[in-house]
């Protein structure tokens, strides 16, 4: 009925359809007008047996499901590669795995082609998803370097954590703190250890031994937080400021220290990492290191869609700055 009404063949109309270039700007007008006119809408299993083609592009967040609901930078991604894939008429699935089981079941559902590309975020160390998925040759684009250099991760969008650590431990030296604690993220994480890393760094730099009860881990959550300041506080090293490798833990950890009896920043400064909306409403306002995470999903979108899935290079790493805002808490 469109090949009629456009009086053009149906082979021509599937060309349209199908986005082939191979069709002259006045056919092409001519089937879309054919289509609007009749309300027709392409059949997309039909389509995907031409194409090879679903349109759709899988984000897979490797924490359980209630942390990608709780945590601000999940929805930031969420929303700088949703901007993207709506600007290109494409699909979302959106996923999590964090068990063995459920990387089995996504590994098994992505590897059959369900989707024309992935996107992988919040990666750990024990994740096999990179590697069985490169293998089935699926284009993947990593938001995060992977924990281990074993892992394939030709694609990269990052954040410049070590540079973003080093800037916050920096300030508060400058402002005059001399015993300053750290409560790290996941050390089963790129990103954790990265942040330690800065944190080692200037440390080093100033001249200044780290005590090790001034080193505590956390697991980028709320709780998580709460229970790493339990510790540092315990464990005796006394601080005067605190480094926190993100706004959620710092939250957290804030909770404590006012039960302790502590001021921030009378007492105690405390600095956190991500520069979520959760920062800027804490009391006091948390300073923090700012990320540009909706950006971070744009450009995770941008590398999958026009670079790997295309294979227009074979490889691509993206790295985004840092910048630190200065609140009331240090």
């Amino acid at each position: 009925m469109v090949a009629e009404r456009a009086g053009v063949g149906r082979g021509t109309v599937s060309r349209v359809i199908n986005g082939s270039a191979q069709v002259s700007p006045r056919t092409r007008e001519a089937v879309h007008n054919a289509i609007a006119e009749l309300g027709y809408s392409p059949n997309q299993a039909a389509r995907t047996l031409v194409t090879r083609r679903t349109d759709t592009i899988a984000l897979v967040v490797s924490e359980p499901r209630d942390r990608l609901f709780s945590d601000p930078f999940f929805a930031d991604i969420i929303r700088g590669v949703s901007s993207v894939l709506h600007e290109r008429d494409l699909q979302l699935v959106l996923t999590t795995a964090r068990t063995e089981g459920e990387h089995q079941r996504v590994g098994d559902y992505l590897g059959g082609f369900h989707v024309d590309g992935a996107l992988l975020v919040s990666l750990h160390r024990d994740n096999p998803l990179s590697e069985r998925l490169s293998a089935a040759g699926l284009p993947v684009v990593h938001g995060g370097r992977p924990h281990s250099p074993e892992q394939p991760a030709p694609f990269c969008v990052d954040i410049d954590n070590v540079g973003g650590a080093k800037e916050a431990v920096r300030y508060l030296l400058e402002k005059g703190y001399r015993r300053i604690a750290t409560v790290t993220g996941p050390l089963d994480m790129n990103a954790g250890v990265e942040r330690l890393r800065g944190y080692q760094q200037v440390m080093a730099e100033a001249g200044r031994e780290i005590d090790e009860r001034l080193v505590v881990q956390g697991d980028f959550s709320v709780d998580g937080g709460a229970l790493a300041m339990e510790r540092l506080l315990a464990a005796g090293g006394d601080p005067d400021a605190i480094f926190v490798a993100s706004d959620m833990m710092a939250i957290g950890g804030l909770r404590v220290l006012r039960s302790h009896g502590l001021r921030v920043p009378d007492d105690i400064a405390l600095v956190g990492y991500d520069d979520t909306l959760m920062a800027q409403h804490s009391d006091p306002r948390l300073t923090t290191v700012h990320q540009p995470t909706v950006q971070m999903g744009r450009e995770m979108a941008r590398l999958l869609v026009d670079v790997a899935i295309p294979r227009a290079a074979e490889s691509e790493t993206v790295i985004l700055d840092t910048r630190l805002v200065v609140r009331e808490s240090a």
